[in-house]
């Protein structure tokens, strides 16, 4: 009982930690609405194209700090760091902390599309699967100039990544967040995926190195 309890507060409060959005918060004190600007969404590449580097940065680091604290932080609460539970409580308070991002509770459920955080809690749990991750990401980025497409590899890179880099055996706690995250990130970016099919999905011109003649 006291075990479900405390499944159950860490995905409360990673949720509400989650829900704290860096590009809204950070646009409250700039006076803009980032959902209101660019693609719409409240995330890290739409603040860089609309707001600048500098607003960017910022919303980054709010985003990839709540995934961390959710994960890595917030779990010390309840358990020791490194033992079995903290790893349960840190991956459900984490993907909690993704879905808060996505949908958050102060910002009438519409949020960004949970990239950031995520890398914020794989940086608190599995920090091993961060340059593979970080690798994929770039790659796909000078290749293409696809943010959408690049975020969609990486998250499913995280799988292999997180089995084969990580201790032996994987903690199911791992392996589980591993596939959770990689699913939620697909289905935030299947409006990226129907716009790279129909030709209109906005390239990141500026980092895409190869191009074709």
């Amino acid at each position: 009982m006291f075990e479900f309890f405390s499944i159950g507060l860490m995905a409360l409060g990673g949720y509400l930690l989650g829900s704290i959005s860096g590009s809204l918060v950070l646009g409250r004190f700039r006076g803009v609405d980032i959902r209101a600007l660019g693609s719409g969404n409240a995330g890290g590449t739409n603040a860089l194209r609309t707001v600048g580097w500098k607003f960017a940065l910022g919303v980054v680091l709010i985003d990839v700090g709540k995934g961390v604290l959710a994960a890595a932080v917030l779990p010390l609460i309840l358990a020791s760091s490194g033992s079995a539970e903290w790893l349960l409580f840190g991956s459900v308070a984490g993907f909690a902390a993704v879905i808060g991002h996505i949908w958050p509770v102060y910002f009438r459920f519409k949020g960004g599309k949970g990239a950031g955080t995520a890398v914020g809690v794989v940086l608190g749990l599995a920090p091993w699967c961060i340059l593979p991750l970080l690798t994929v990401w770039l790659v796909t980025i000078i290749g293409t100039g696809y943010v959408g497409l690049a975020t969609i590899l990486a998250g499913l890179s995280l799988v292999p990544a997180m089995w084969l880099l990580g201790p032996e055996p994987l903690p199911a706690a791992l392996g589980t967040l591993a596939i959770a995250l990689a699913v939620i990130l697909i289905f935030t970016h299947r409006e990226n995926l129907a716009r790279m099919r129909t030709g209109t999905e906005n390239r990141f011109e500026k980092a895409r190195l190869i191009k074709r003649r």
